[in-house]
């Protein structure tokens, strides 16, 4: 039995000083562990359930990364759980950390370097060290497997199959090939299952207007198939670079060398494949023009099961491996997760950058307890008018616009944009806060801003369809309309079919009602609300949940965001008391009412397999 106990880095690690970044995860490993900061696990573990089970544990109580050394049904070890914590992934980087941040924040803004070309001198050395290397005599450390010969790992019991979660998928682009203008993003890969041929075909999961979809665009129109490496594993910077949303031209083969303090090597196999030296697995394979095949279910980092749906297949040719190989994964799922530090890491490297794009923009936040995509806060300026007596939301409107229109912050769902100038030290990290401040603010009559019949996340079943919903923006800016209440209004009586009801935050309450069965009885429910409160004064209460288990998504600020903002579609879902139409406006008196019951055509939530919760308890965990 192996009990584990888990601490912090000592300061004294924390910033100790090593000038060459890792040359494999292998090195990586074995400086976490001298440090303490990684737990070997010598007992043969099921890579059905039990190892994402444990990492779940594991990563619950901010512990160590974890080496799985005996993995059933496989010859190659595991680690997972490397970027758990910030304080961990921050010392993997501890040397490169400020001067890749130095370099993201010049490629947004150069002028900086001419201001204070002191203070900037070594991110030009940085970006030049970082140039990809390429070199065939690379190719002699590789050796040659089967997909069915890697971890068979499966996170959650309805999963399609075995999915490989910390992949780094390299594409290049038809009209422009070559390393630095190629592709390196972290799309899910199902090994096995559903329709694919046993170790001759994988399914690849990505919306189109991802950099590899641009890649498949151009591959499909000049007939060809397009060619694909997936690396997995490597020195930490490079998983890392494939999730950066990195700057206009900034390649994430340069970004990883910038970040690890080692040239991104490569070099082409026989068949022309593109190789990463340092990965420690890669697979290589085609995607033929309209080739599909069903890919899914997957539990999702919404906290549901993405479904099965046709995505592009992928013809394996090659399945390499360096010399003492080690497996990377994580297991995605409701947040936090491991993938929350991830998020936070990237946000201490690029958080500039951003703003410099979009003029008036103090800060965006994409709300990671409410499964990142579907909530976004954000602050900017609001200097329009500046002379009218009442100040309302004008100019944060057309910055929620261009928010709307970058990159993965366009899967948004609900954008809450409050006016900095109405509160300097506003943070869009703390959630209660900052909802409180725009609840207070807002005027549910003007400042709610639709986009019906629109796009949404592929992994967001709250809409009618696959990529099919709506989007809101809740804008505020101005002073306090109303002083949010901690109580229920006096007088509240609620009609039937409306049960348990509990404040969620001044100003908020979630009321349990009866199971979701269409959208007429919804609307019938919501006008005998109307009718029930019309003699009420409901001047503090701003927001109601309708929602299946009012004490679930009352009991945590993160059970509120997540149950609202997953489980409803904006212009399906929101109501309000006194609700009107002006000049093709929504409105309503307030409060406003969102529907945010579990609906026939949601994906299922994650659940644990109990099972295997109570097998996992050998580990001492």
């Amino acid at each position: 039995m192996v009990f584990l106990v888990f601490g912090p880095i000592p300061k004294k690690i924390l910033h100790t000083f090593d000038p060459m970044g890792y040359k494999s995860l292998a090195e990586c490993v074995a400086d976490l562990e001298k440090h303490g900061h990684l737990l070997r696990i010598k007992e043969e573990v099921d890579p059905y359930l039990e190892m994402a089970a444990i990492h779940l544990r594991v990563y619950e109580q901010k512990g160590p990364a974890l080496f799985f050394e005996k993995i059933k049904g496989s010859p190659f070890p595991a680690v997972s759980n490397l970027f758990g914590t910030l304080e961990r992934s921050k010392f993997m980087f501890r040397d490169s950390l400020q001067r890749v941040g130095q370099l993201v924040d010049l490629r947004s803004d150069p002028i900086k370097a001419l201001k204070n070309p002191f203070k900037f001198a070594g991110a030009g050395l940085t970006a030049f060290s970082a140039l990809p290397m390429q070199q065939q005599l690379f190719k002699s450390a590789f050796q040659k497997t089967t997909i069915s010969q890697l971890p068979q790992i499966v996170n959650w019991p309805m999963d399609g199959g075995p999915f490989i979660t910390m992949p780094q998928v390299y594409t290049e682009d038809a009209d422009q090939p070559g390393v630095m203008n190629a592709n390196l993003g972290m799309y899910r890969i199902q090994l096995a299952g559903n329709e694919y041929i046993k170790d001759q075909e994988v399914g690849l999961h990505y919306q189109i207007h991802r950099g590899i979809g641009v890649h498949q665009s151009k591959a499909n129109a000049k007939g060809i198939p397009l060619k694909v490496s997936i690396f997995v594993g490597g020195p930490p910077s490079h998983p890392l670079a494939a999730v950066m949303p990195l700057p206009e031209g900034l390649s994430e083969m340069t970004f990883a060398g910038a970040l690890g303090n080692r040239r991104f090597r490569y070099f082409y196999d026989d068949e022309g494949f593109c190789i990463s030296a340092d990965a420690d697995f890669v697979i290589t394979g085609t995607v033929q023009p309209g080739e599909n095949k069903p890919e899914g279910p997957f539990g999702d980092h919404l906290g549901y099961y993405s479904l099965s749906h046709p995505f592009p297949l992928l013809k394996v040719h090659n399945v390499y491996h360096r010399k003492d190989a080690i497996w990377s994964f994580t297991v995605v799922g409701r947040p936090p997760q491991e993938d929350t530090s991830f998020g936070a890491l990237i946000h201490e490297i690029t958080g500039s950058a951003l703003p410099q794009e979009i003029h008036g923009l103090k800060e965006v936040n994409a709300v990671d307890a409410a499964g990142v995509h579907p909530l976004l806060f954000a602050i900017g300026s609001e200097r329009y008018t500046p002379f009218l007596k009442e100040r309302r939301p004008q100019e944060i409107l057309t910055i929620a616009n261009h928010i709307l229109g970058k990159n993965q912050l366009s899967l948004a769902k609900y954008v809450f944009i409050a006016a900095r100038e109405d509160n300097e030290n506003l943070d869009t990290h703390d959630i209660e806060v900052f909802l409180h401040h725009i609840l207070s603010r807002i005027d549910f009559s003007r400042d709610l801003h639709f986009y019906t019949q629109t796009t949404i996340d592929t992994l967001d079943y709250s809409g009618e369809g696959l990529n099919s919903g709506s989007k809101v923006v809740f804008a505020a800016a101005g002073e306090q309309k109303r002083v949010l209440s901690v109580t229920e209004p006096a007088g509240f009586r609620f009609p039937d079919n409306f049960n348990d009801h509990h404040m969620v935050m001044p100003g908020v309450m979630a009321i349990s009602i009866s199971p979701y069965k269409n959208a007429a009885e919804t609307e019938l429910l919501v006008s005998e609300l109307n009718l029930q409160l019309k003699d009420i004064s409901l001047e503090g209460l701003a927001l109601i949940i309708l929602c299946d288990d009012a004490a679930f998504t009352a009991e945590t600020i993160n059970n509120f965001v997540w149950v609202t903002f997953t489980r409803s579609n904006p212009a399906a879902d929101i109501y309000g008391i006194g609700a009107f139409t002006k000049d093709k406006h929504w409105g309503c008196a307030g409060p406003l009412v969102i529907d945010a019951r579990k609906k026939p055509h949601h994906a299922p939530e994650l659940i644990k397999d109990a099972e295997v919760e109570r097998r996992i308890d050998r580990f001492g965990i």
